[in-house]
């Protein structure tokens, strides 16, 4: 079942005097976190007052927090996001609703593991595949993503030799 608040980002400081909070999105882009009205923290509805990107971060004004002493009761607070709020493209998923999905070889139909771990470098995801015979790494590319089926929980991939 997917859950339905998504962990998007960490507050790792304060900004100014004012209030405002420095969040390190989760995202593939910051001013993904500039669309939404309402964050989470605690899982408690925190309503987003202002934010713009600054640098690889997000610099947010959240309702109730007025000063840097109440900014910084907030610091190390993972910042989360409603499903329901976002509307994603046509084949577009969030990688916490691939992680532990099953991992199939689309030519011989064998299950070689789940998805344990997903890196996050520059040029690609790579998906870290654990529980069959052996782990692989497997780049999230389309010459070797057959297919991702978050719904009924499977994805389907096509090894090259020595993967």
């Amino acid at each position: 079942m997917k859950e339905r608040y998504l962990e998007t980002g960490k507050i790792v400081n304060t900004h100014g005097i004012a209030g405002e909070v420095k969040i390190l999105p989760w995202a593939d882009a910051p001013d993904f976190l500039l669309d939404f009205d309402t964050l989470y923290i605690d899982g408690k509805p925190v309503k987003l007052l202002a934010a713009r990107v600054h640098k690889n971060c997000v610099l947010a004004k959240l309702e109730g927090v007025d000063d840097v002493n109440a900014a910084m009761r907030l610091r190390d607070k993972v910042v989360s996001i409603d499903r329901e709020d976002v509307e994603l493209e046509e084949g577009a998923f969030f990688l916490a609703d691939i992680m532990g999905l099953e991992v199939r070889d689309a030519d011989t139909g064998e299950v070689l593991g789940q998805i344990a771990d997903i890196l996050t470098p520059p040029a690609s995801n790579v998906y870290v595949v654990k529980g069959g015979a052996a782990e692989h790494m497997i780049p999230a590319v389309p010459e070797f993503i057959v297919e991702t089926n978050v719904d009924e929980g499977f994805i389907r991939v096509r090894l090259i030799e020595g993967m």
